[in-house]
């Protein structure tokens, strides 16, 4: 059975709740009309749907004929340029020079990218450096300061004031 598209469409006609299902095989429609009484769950749509989709009884196929799906007008307009564009012009030595450019220019592309990483590791190194180099010069002035705290104690003497 090929069948291109299915369809269930689900609606409220008083007093019930009905399920119509369309078939398009092979360009013809057919349809089958199901009612399921109370207002059907999404779960026991999809039950009903895996359980009886064989025994639906669908009426003599009418022929149709299938649209294609619509494509936006900007991208059909872009991809008629693109097939219409002519190839790369010129003579064989001189796409081969094109292909050379193109090339030369990647492997540029590449070699500045791994120059750019290697600087900028270069430069997070530095200012860890730095900073460790900045935290160290905290903690031994820290300790002169002290040392030089004690030392005018010292001199000035504890004479008992």
């Amino acid at each position: 059975m090929d069948i291109h598209f299915l369809s269930l469409t689900v609606c409220f006609e008083p007093p019930f709740w009905v399920g119509v299902f369309e078939r398009i095989e092979r360009g013809a429609r057919s349809a089958s009309r199901v009612t399921f009484g109370a207002e059907p769950k999404d779960c026991e749509v999809w039950d009903f749907v895996l359980q009886h989709d064989c025994q639906l009884k669908f009426s003599p196929s009418v022929a149709v004929a299938i649209r294609p799906e619509a494509v936006n007008p900007k991208r059909e307009r872009r991809m008629l340029r693109k097939q219409t564009a002519p190839g790369r012009i010129g003579t064989k030595s001189q796409q081969a020079l094109q292909l050379q450019r193109d090339a030369s220019k990647q492997e540029q592309k590449m070699f500045t990218r791994e120059q750019q990483e290697t600087e900028k590791q270069r430069r997070f190194a530095l200012r860890q450096q730095k900073r460790k180099e900045k935290h160290r010069g905290a903690l031994i002035s820290g300790a002169f300061s002290l040392l030089r705290c004690a030392l005018n104690f010292r001199r000035s003497g504890c004479r008992g004031r």
